[in-house]
């Protein structure tokens, strides 16, 4: 903060703290104290910026509890602290269901004072600099790595470095390393592009052979390799297809399903190329390239330039497939998409940690991008 940063702090035993205002001051920080929370209340209500609240939370009058209630009610997004003598488990558990920010206890330290104000006004900062010395030395190894020679593991494994340090400096707000990764990650883009250039035409040549440890995981085999072992078993399975979902918006809702799904697995998955549906996800759910469906099932297949939707045989296709592993069980593909529909669907998959979420399973189909954008979209994920 450029500003000096303010704290106002309640405690009816306020004169004995001075000693612990004083340290605070010689830090940077300016306290106002009051000896009751109705007071404090009343401070909040003129035209003050307030950054942090310390609440003492036996208090005669309105208690330290009463207070937060009061100070939420009208700013709920004021960091507050709660300092007690007591240890007592429904204050404690009353006081974080409060959303409070720390919960000290008596006596008082002033470096744990001083620790619960940095973990609350500083840790954006104290975190963007921690990743930018992170980056800075992970930048240097990256680069010397782009200048190898590189197989499938370590594109993968660059991928998702670059993917890890684009969310934590996004997060951090440091705009000058961010233009610098921006640059490290064009410069693997087009070494990434020669990669493919090289290899692309062998890896589709023998697709039907079992994938060896350097053949990334192409759309044709997708289904076959994360979907039929689970059949095999005999579990059910629902399969999610989403268009357009990067490996960076998968670390973003990864921590989200986390909490009712264990994930048991994560695969990468290199996008098909064209990356436009019809052959994309035509090609996942055939199991095979776009020319093949066009030699094998000319009914279900549109050419380029030819009128129609392009991927309105998904279910055939699937059915095809499912066909040639020898598959007898049920299944479908949901032609009504209405939320009810939807909702009725995963509700045969009710959330539970004991649950296990494959995300190999889940594909990750791109469409074409700009030029620029064509690195995520050939690795893609799943």
């Amino acid at each position: 903060m450029t500003r000096t940063p303010h704290i106002l702090w309640a405690d009816d035993e306020i004169d004995l703290l001075k000693p612990h205002i004083l340290f605070l001051e010689r830090k940077g920080y300016e306290v106002t104290g009051f000896t009751d929370g109705a007071s404090l209340l009343d401070a909040l209500e003129e035209d003050r910026i307030v950054d942090v609240i310390f609440l003492d939370e036996n208090m005669p009058g309105l208690t330290g509890l009463e207070t937060l209630h009061r100070i939420k009610s009208r700013r709920p997004h004021l960091p507050c602290v709660m300092i007690t003598k007591s240890e007592e488990e429904h204050i404690m558990e009353e006081a974080i269901g409060s959303k409070m920010a720390d919960y000290l206890i008596k006596p008082l330290n002033p470096n744990q004072i001083l620790l619960s104000l940095k973990k609350i006004l500083d840790e954006k900062r104290l975190v963007g600099e921690k990743a930018m010395s992170d980056y800075q030395r992970e930048f240097r190894e990256l680069a010397m790595r782009l200048m190898d020679r590189l197989n499938r593991e370590d594109w993968e494994d660059i991928h998702k470095r670059l993917v890890h340090w684009d969310l934590e400096l996004a997060a951090s707000g440091d705009t000058g390393m961010a233009e610098v990764l921006r640059m490290q990650k064009q410069d693997a883009g087009r070494q990434f592009a020669r990669f493919v250039t090289d290899n692309y035409g062998g890896w589709l040549a023998d697709l039907d052979r079992c994938r060896g440890p350097e053949d990334p995981l192409l759309a044709p085999q997708v289904l076959k390799e994360a979907v039929k072992p689970l059949l095999d078993e005999g579990r059910k399975t629902l399969l999610v297809v989403i268009d357009n979902f990067r490996y960076d918006q998968w670390r973003t809702l990864g921590p989200l399903l986390s909490e009712h799904w264990q994930v048991q697995s994560e695969q990468m998955h290199w996008s098909y190329l064209p990356t436009a549906t019809q052959y994309a996800r035509n090609a996942m759910f055939a199991g095979m390239t776009p020319a093949r469906i066009a030699e094998e099932h000319p009914q279900w297949w549109k050419g380029e330039h030819e009128q129609g939707s392009k991927n309105a045989h998904e279910s055939e296709l699937l059915g095809a497939q499912l066909e040639r592993w020898g598959f007898k069980g049920s299944w479908g593909i949901p032609q009504n998409h209405r939320c009810h529909c939807r909702a009725k669907i995963v509700g045969g998959f009710p959330p539970d940690p004991r649950q296990r979420l494959h995300c190999s399973g889940v594909q990750f189909c791109g469409h074409a991008e700009p030029r620029q954008n064509r690195k995520r979209d050939h690795q893609g994920t799943g």
